[in-house]
């Protein structure tokens, strides 16, 4: 019999590291769900029927949650208490009740028209973050059909380790539950870097590959597959030589990855002795433990509207953001932390504050526009933040600046919330540092104007280069055109860094590109000497730098300007530049 064929598909890596393993293949879709039609007499009990399926989804899922909490900690058990809520929110299970009554249908069916309804409005929502709540609410309502059909769990407890999970979906309590058995690695059709599927499975260490087109059309059981979560590759049917070099590969990442933690105290400087600030993004204020462990110079950027997607559906107090912002800043101490105001709007949650429906968000009410518009909200968080300034050194700084005019509007509200607070008695501060994010094109342009009026930038280059390209990066249309190296991005960030050299004011980079190693050397070429990024990737990203000479790099970053396209850039880049010993490029 004739072996079978290699094939090689491509997806998105959002879960580093290389993995080898046989493949499962699971049926993540909704149950089957048929329409029985119910005799009125009958339309009570089966409501009562319904609630009953409610109270075992609960109890699977407070199951589910207590595991999380146990062995992947608070985070990610947080998900699960999100699971209950939803599950609880008499808004969602009203509507099933009165499809039962009015159309007069078996409960299953009601459960299942309900999640598809509510699922399509998730998905036809610009943010990712609301089309990610999509997959959560599929999780919940398979729950309670199980409950309703007595569908029990499948588990992986009888089959052989080195388990690759491939299939269509994955909810984040099928990662959770899947991830603590045998499973080595997964490759799902759909997802994308933000969901929570894709955080669980970074947690877990497990790689994992999304967007995999025909992944699961492609497999069969028990074939053998290698999954690439750096590159973001699926192997099918690998030959054994490529099998041995993989292993090699992963023996070589494991090795690299205890040299470089073993390292993380080692200061971050270029073998020609200057200096670089690598810091760390964070979202939560339970990173703040990676950003320590691997070797973080403070925290470039708390993007602080996640307090506000935690606190969904309601708004966080005062007292709310307070504890936060005291509680980053001293354990953080003594580096600084760099806190952005509320970023909502635009593709993140903000259904409590927009008030508006709009039919370009992106392009939209968001950053420094929404806060401005909505006072009554953004006064809330400064108070917090200037009283959480009170004997600390606090450093704001404001999202989507597009003009000096929002620095002024921005000013001034502040003069009256200082003026409140006097009044109040509160401690609090009238000394900070203000930044702002350079990530709309207008703002990169007028950058030594900005420059005068500030105490430091930081390029969100993940914002500009869409902006300024007019490329949706999410858009599988016209992705391909998503480039950070072209020139117009290279001129931007030459000058925004030159403007604020010439003012005397700090300049970083907190945009993805600062994450990535193909553009470590060009960037501090071009002039940077901040970096803010994943905390997980610092110690790589240190380690490179310290192989560096500063001095050789500014005629690279020079060269790279003269150059009229992205592809002539980055095939001079890959010619005087040493490949990332990350790179899986060679398998």
């Amino acid at each position: 019999m004739a072996s079978a064929k290699r094939l090689e598909l491509q997806g998105l890596g959002v879960s580093p590291g290389l993995a080898i393993g046989r493949a499962v293949c699971i049926e993540t879709q909704m149950l089957e769900v048929f329409r029985f039609p119910l005799p009125e007499s009958d339309i009570g009990a089966e409501i009562e029927r319904f609630r009953q399926a409610v109270e075992m989804a609960e109890a699977e899922i407070q199951t589910t949650r207590l595991k999380a909490h146990d062995e992947l900690g608070d985070d990610l058990a947080a998900i699960f208490e999100a699971h209950l809520l939803m599950l609880g929110d008499r808004a969602v299970l009203g509507q099933v009740e009165k499809r039962i009554r009015e159309e007069q249908v078996n409960a299953e069916w009601a459960v299942y028209k309900t999640a598809e309804e509510l699922g399509e409005r998730f998905e036809s929502l610009e943010s990712p973050q609301f089309r990610e709540r999509s997959d959560d609410l599929r999780d919940v309502m398979r729950y309670l059909l199980r409950a309703l059909q007595g569908v029990a769990h499948h588990e992986l407890s009888e089959l052989a380790t080195d388990v690759v999970i491939i299939t269509h979906d994955l909810t984040p309590s099928e990662a959770v539950r899947l991830g603590r058995q045998q499973v080595v690695a997964f490759a799902i059709e759909t997802g994308g870097l933000t969901s929570h599927t894709s955080i669980i499975a970074r947690d877990l260490n497990i790689p994992m590959v999304a967007g995999v087109e025909g992944v699961t059309a492609s497999v069969t059981d028990n074939d053998p597959v290698i999954i690439d979560g750096i590159d973001g590759k699926v192997i099918l049917h690998p030959s054994k030589s490529e099998i041995k070099k993989v292993q090699r590969r992963i023996a070589e990442l494991e090795n690299r990855e205890r040299e470089l933690l073993s390292t993380r105290e080692l200061p971050c400087v270029t073998r020609d002795g200057i200096r670089i600030d690598l810091m760390a993004n964070i979202d939560l204020p339970e990173e703040i433990d990676d950003a320590r462990n691997y070797g973080a110079a403070g925290v470039g950027l708390y993007r602080s509207e996640f307090l506000y997607i935690e606190a969904s559906p309601e708004l966080p107090s005062e007292e709310d953001h307070l504890r936060l912002y005291q509680r980053l800043i001293d354990e953080i101490h003594p580096h600084p932390v760099y806190i952005r105001t509320f970023d909502l709007g635009g593709r993140k949650l903000a259904r409590e504050v927009m008030d508006t429906q709009e039919d370009n968000p992106v392009l939209g009410l968001r950053g420094i526009r929404l806060t401005l518009a909505r006072p009554k909200i953004f006064k809330t968080q400064l108070r917090a933040l200037l009283r959480a300034g009170a004997g600390r050194k606090l450093h704001i700084m404001l999202p989507m600046v597009s003009a000096l005019d929002e620095i002024y509007d921005f000013r001034e509200f502040t003069a009256g919330v200082l003026k409140e607070l006097k009044k109040e008695r509160l401690e609090h501060t009238r000394d900070f540092d203000l930044g702002v994010m350079i990530e709309v094109p207008s703002a990169a342009l007028v950058a030594d104007v900005l420059a005068r009026e500030v105490s430091f930038f930081s390029i969100g280059t993940n914002d500009l280069i869409q902006y300024a390209l007019a490329v949706d990066r999410n858009n599988e249309h016209v992705s391909y055109l998503y480039r950070p190296l072209h020139p117009s991005m290279l001129r931007m960030i030459r000058f925004v860094i030159d403007s604020a050299r010439q003012a005397g004011i700090d300049c970083s980079m907190c945009g993805e590109m600062a994450a990535d190693w193909h553009y470590t050397a060009l960037l501090l070429g071009l002039g940077l000497r901040r970096l803010s990024l994943s905390p997980r990737m610092i110690p790589e990203i240190k380690a490179q730098i310290r192989e560096l000479t500063l001095s050789e790099l500014a005629p690279v970053a020079e060269r790279c300007l003269e150059m009229g396209c992205a592809k002539e850039i980055e095939s001079y880049l890959n010619d005087v530049l040493v490949q990332s010993p990350l790179s899986s490029a060679s398998i």
